[in-house]
């Protein structure tokens, strides 16, 4: 019976519709599962809460409300995640500020890199970072 590759599952927390779509379509294209994406704090903590999830990528203000009770969420989970910006990443918590970091407009090839660099599958390898 031959081996599947496991699947990489990546949750996309981002208010943003258009980026959030960039940013799901990149990710899909390369061969993970996207969950979400979630566009406020209470619906990525739900999906967090009934997902297995691999890793996650978070935008820091979701239309005034910060993302950091996902973040310290994912964090009791050693679920590892990077913040997606266009804000000062030191207005973040910080335990929190050790997260990867992607500034807006986002560079999807190297986010689709960092996410992959979590995978044992990663199709990346050769040019993939943890970020």
């Amino acid at each position: 019976m031959a081996e599947t590759a496991r699947l990489l599952r990546v949750l996309i927390v981002e208010d943003e519709f258009l980026l959030a779509d960039e940013m799901r379509s990149a990710l899909q294209e390369s061969g993970a599962v996207v969950v979400g994406p979630a566009g406020n704090v209470q619906a990525a903590l739900n999906l967090i809460a009934r997902s297995e999830l691999d890793v996650a990528v978070l935008d820091v203000n979701l239309r005034g409300e910060t993302v950091v009770p996902v973040a310290r969420e994912l964090l009791a989970r050693a679920i590892p995640f990077a913040f997606v910006t266009g804000y000062d990443i030191a207005a973040i918590d910080g335990s929190l500020a050790q997260a990867a970091q992607f500034e807006k407009p986002v560079n999807l090839a190297a986010l689709t890199r960092w996410v992959w660099g979590f995978s044992s599958d990663d199709p990346h390898a050769s040019s993939g970072t943890r970020g």
